[in-house]
């Protein structure tokens, strides 16, 4: 009986969805030399030379080497005084924000990426996919440095039997 018992657990286990409230994730396909130049296209461009700040609206696709960010709207802040004037520092992605780099992709409603700090922080219906495996949160936290993650805000996975 205990063998069946345990038997069942583990079936249990591996079947049931994962439920957790922070959840930290390899991000290997997610790694990305930030150092590359950053192309942004879109349907339209408003410029502010008083606040530093340029709005991408409408279709609005953004690539740094393999990484793809596309989303509706895209806010990018410049960086102020003499060692960040005219680099991009920040871009604020919002409306249907997607991201991919590899095998890998997410989704979310917003984006902040942290150029300088290569870290993307995407929040709100966070979905990531990584092959067969599903993971939801309410936000989630990339460092392209080093392709780790870290998923928190009602964590939730289906993972595939036998996926990777």
């Amino acid at each position: 009986m205990r063998r069946f018992l345990a038997g069942l657990a583990l079936v249990l286990v591996h079947a049931a969805p994962a439920v957790a409230q922070e959840t930290a994730i390899k991000f290997g396909g997610l790694a990305q030399d930030t150092s590359l130049p950053v192309e942004v296209a879109s349907d339209a461009l408003d410029v502010n030379q008083g606040d530093g700040t340029a709005v991408f609206t409408g279709n609005v696709l953004v690539t740094q080497g393999e990484m793809k960010l596309s989303s509706q709207r895209l806010r990018v802040i410049y960086g102020d005084g003499s060692d960040g004037a005219g680099r991009i520092s920040e871009l604020r992605a919002s409306g249907g924000v997607t991201l991919v780099n590899g095998a890998e992709a997410a989704e979310s409603r917003e984006a902040v990426y942290n150029i300088d700090a290569g870290e993307v922080v995407m929040t709100g219906d966070v979905i990531l996919t990584q092959g067969q495996n599903a993971l939801s949160s309410n936000r989630l936290v990339i460092d392209l440095n080093n392709g780790t993650g870290t998923m928190d805000g009602r964590v939730r996975t289906v993972f595939q039997p036998g996926a990777d």
